[in-house]
């Protein structure tokens, strides 16, 4: 599995398939145990999560964003004592490199310490083997970055912080509008990432009345020009791009020489800050569906991720949020005491205000009810940086019930 820049249909996809990411980054707190916050009394004892998580691997950047919120998270909630009721909350992180195995066996032994609170899962294929634990084990699982749509609905013990992949694709079908009669063209890599994409697009907007084709290009193909060009030729309303490599430049580059910017709405998803640039000359005619971005909103609570983030060095960026969001629940589930039955009923239903905006805890499946954005890229001198197009509610984008496993 190679390290390299994902321009994705939607980053969640990207950690569907654990199959691109950004550049190595460091996370916001060491590893080991420590206090999530420096003050707090230790009445009764800390009250202990374990953390499973990227720290390394091809998920690393997304992981450090994630870890970097949930210290933010934790401050905002416990109004900067890092405790709940006099116990201060201490945090023992564990590395699973977005490995699978290696995530089960590290909650295994978080859970044997004692941590009634399992957070992290950067990736989907981890979340989806971490989720069957929590359950075996009475613990509650909050799963992060992790968009995987079978996360939501996995059992009464696991809840998500970040969006699922359905809502990135209904956004992106959103600047359709009614999609019904319409045709949609998803231009992806011959790849297991590719595929899961082609997969989604027509899952969701195919359900919906469009039809769905797909231009599939070998992973190491370096003449663009004939899938562009058969792109140019199906004349779809909406052109979906999941791509990850380091020909991305190369495959935006080729659609705009052959004019398929002229003809089609062209929409992906929005990365991470440092790939805005790989979209060359054409990133300000894409259109982006966003999970989150610098700026999207100003609420309290974005203020506050903002302000924590700068305190460690850091800034607002894609999966900020998620870490941010699973403070919040985990102080919310730990208010409502040390049973874990007692944490499950305190977030089911509850509707609170994220850095998004308003989120609610859909209490049939745990589905995270959200905002979604779409955005486009202007030029900033010698950057490019994201600027707001639109808000979807969280009723627009929201995804069917999956009842409980």
């Amino acid at each position: 599995m190679s390290k390299r820049w994902s321009l994705a249909l939607a980053s969640a996809l990207i950690t569907l398939s654990v199959a691109a990411c950004g550049s190595p980054g460091q996370p916001g707190a060491p590893a080991g145990e420590g206090t999530a916050a420096a003050s707090g009394g230790a009445s009764g004892g800390p009250l202990k999560v374990g953390l499973v998580y990227s720290k390394s691997g091809p998920l690393a950047t997304y992981g450090a964003q994630y870890r970097q919120g949930l210290t933010a998270g934790i401050d905002y909630a416990t109004k900067g004592t890092g405790a709940v009721g006099g116990r201060t909350i201490t945090i023992t992180e564990a590395d699973d490199a977005g490995d699978p195995a290696k995530a089960v066996a590290s909650a295994t032994d978080l859970i044997g310490q004692g941590n009634t609170i399992i957070a992290g899962s950067t990736s989907s294929g981890v979340a989806l083997q971490v989720a069957p634990l929590a359950k075996d084990n009475k613990v509650l699982f909050i799963s992060g970055p992790a968009a995987a749509d079978a996360v939501t609905g996995a059992n009464k013990y696991t809840f998500r912080s970040g969006r699922q992949t359905y809502q990135d694709v209904a956004t992106a079908g959103s600047m359709l509008g009614d999609v019904k009669g319409k045709k949609v063209t998803v231009l992806a890599q011959d790849s297991a990432f590719g595929k899961a994409n082609v997969a989604a697009v027509t899952a969701v907007l195919g359900a919906k009345g469009a039809t769905v084709d797909s231009v599939e290009v070998p992973a190491a193909a370096t003449d663009l020009t004939p899938f562009a060009t058969k792109v140019k030729t199906a004349a779809p309303d909406l052109l979906f791009v999941a791509w990850a490599g380091a020909n991305a430049t190369a495959m935006w580059t080729t659609l705009g020489q052959q004019g398929v910017f002229d003809q089609t709405k062209v929409v992906t998803g929005l990365d991470i800050k440092p790939t805005h640039a790989l979209f060359g000359e054409v990133g300000t005619k894409i259109n982006f569906l966003s999970h989150f971005f610098e700026g999207a909103t100003d609420n309290s609570a974005y203020q506050a991720l903002d302000k924590g983030l700068k305190a460690q060095g850091s800034t607002v960026d894609l999966f900020t949020n998620d870490g941010f969001v699973a403070g919040q629940m985990i102080v919310h589930a730990l208010e409502a005491g040390g049973d874990v039955d007692s944490m499950v009923s305190a977030l089911e239903g509850w509707s609170f205000e994220g850095p998004k905006g308003q989120l609610t805890i859909r209490p049939e499946d745990h589905a995270l009810l959200q905002p979604m954005f779409t955005a486009s890229l202007k030029k900033d001198g010698s950057n490019v940086v994201p600027q707001l197009v639109d808000t979807l509610s969280p009723e627009a984008v929201a995804p069917p019930v999956s009842p409980f496993k």
